[in-house]
């Protein structure tokens, strides 16, 4: 299995892994705060030892995710913090008061320090707004953020989970402000998400910001574990976890058509050439795409974050990339149809 490579994250001087490892489902009891069956902590060390040793150092998580901060908190003190960058997110509810949840300067301050102290360290290496919040200013939130940088308690500012028209507008706010830049977006992009393609990847490339795409797999769609004629998602799985709390980017409801099936012939096509598995191939897919920086790949088990890390160290050929781009197609609508494309491709010399 080949070792990671580093690669610089947008226009900064930090250097990540080339595969995040998110931890969402990190958690020390049975069940996280969403619902989700945990990997348990034991097995969650085992996977982030595993991964370090592969040479990862990249590491995403959110004060949302149930005790995951807390989990990598005692893991990193067995480590050199230093070698490691850790990425967590701030927005959602965190608790029952008015004040416990959004991005105004009182939530943002109160959470960071939270994190700080779950993660049981002196700062965070990428702090993301989890999701956009319309009741809140942006100069008031992207004003704290700039402050928290200034004094230390975080390094790098990161989004996640913004249309195109909202990310263009905090990079000209921060520009306008004299503010530290944004760093990195993460997005959900993968084979059955290919929207992310439409605004947000042509803004990243063109302002020097970083992708690190969530769900590279579709909540375990792409990952070889269902074939055509299923009628239901397999027991204790992510897309049995979306279909019960109809968590519409993967669940069975909604992904159960033609369009899904046809991807995943590809996909299983391909791997077959490859002779890799069809994770593999969704990933390194996902890996070759222009602006893409590293993809956050989930692990419950250490066994399948050695199969996902099995998508490193080689590359699909023009021809495969040219057959699961066409297979994974959906019709573009207006105004990010074909006109579009081109002026873009002209005004931003990006390649098509």
């Amino acid at each position: 299995m080949a070792k990671m490579e580093n690669k610089r994250l947008g226009r900064t001087g930090l250097y990540v892994s080339e595969i995040c490892l998110g931890a969402m489902t990190f958690g020390s009891k049975e069940m996280n705060t969403w619902g989700m069956p945990t990997s348990g902590e034991e097995e969650s060390v085992k996977i982030m030892n595993a991964f370090v040793e592969k040479g990862g150092n990249f590491i995403d998580t959110a004060n949302v995710y149930g005790d995951s901060e807390e989990v990598i908190g005692r893991w990193m003190t067995t480590k050199r913090r230093d070698e490691l960058v850790i990425a967590t997110k701030v927005r959602g509810m965190m608790g029952p008061g008015p004040n416990d949840q959004g991005l105004s300067r009182k939530h943002i301050m109160s959470a960071v320090d939270s994190s700080l102290k779950k993660l049981q360290t002196p700062f965070i290496d990428l702090y993301q707004v989890h999701t956009w919040d319309t009741d809140t200013p942006l100069k008031e939130t992207f004003g704290a953020l700039n402050d928290l940088v200034r004094v230390g308690k975080i390094r790098y500012i990161g989004i996640s989970n913004f249309a195109g028209h909202q990310l263009q507008k905090i990079v000209d706010l921060s520009r306008e402000m004299g503010w530290e830049d944004i760093v990195c977006l993460q997005p959900q992009y993968n084979l059955l998400c290919r929207s992310t393609e439409w605004d947000l990847l042509p803004i990243c490339q063109y302002e020097g910001i970083g992708v690190i795409p969530w769900s590279p797999l579709a909540g375990g769609w792409l990952s070889g574990k269902y074939k055509r004629g299923e009628k239901q998602p397999a027991q204790g799985s992510r897309v049995e976890w979306a279909e019960k709390i109809k968590w519409k980017h993967t669940d069975w409801s909604t992904k159960n058509d033609e369009h899904t099936w046809s991807v995943l012939d590809a996909v299983n096509k391909v791997a077959k050439e490859a002779n890799k598995s069809v994770a593999q191939v969704s990933l390194r897919w996902l890996i070759q795409k222009p602006g893409v920086t590293c993809p956050i790949i989930g692990a419950k088990t250490v066994s399948q974050l050695e199969d996902n890390l099995g998508c490193l160290g080689w590359s699909l050929t023009a021809e495969q990339m040219a057959e699961l781009d066409a297979a994974s197609a959906v019709p573009i609508p207006y105004p990010w149809g074909e006109d579009y494309q081109y002026s873009r491709r002209r005004n931003f010399n990006i390649k098509k």
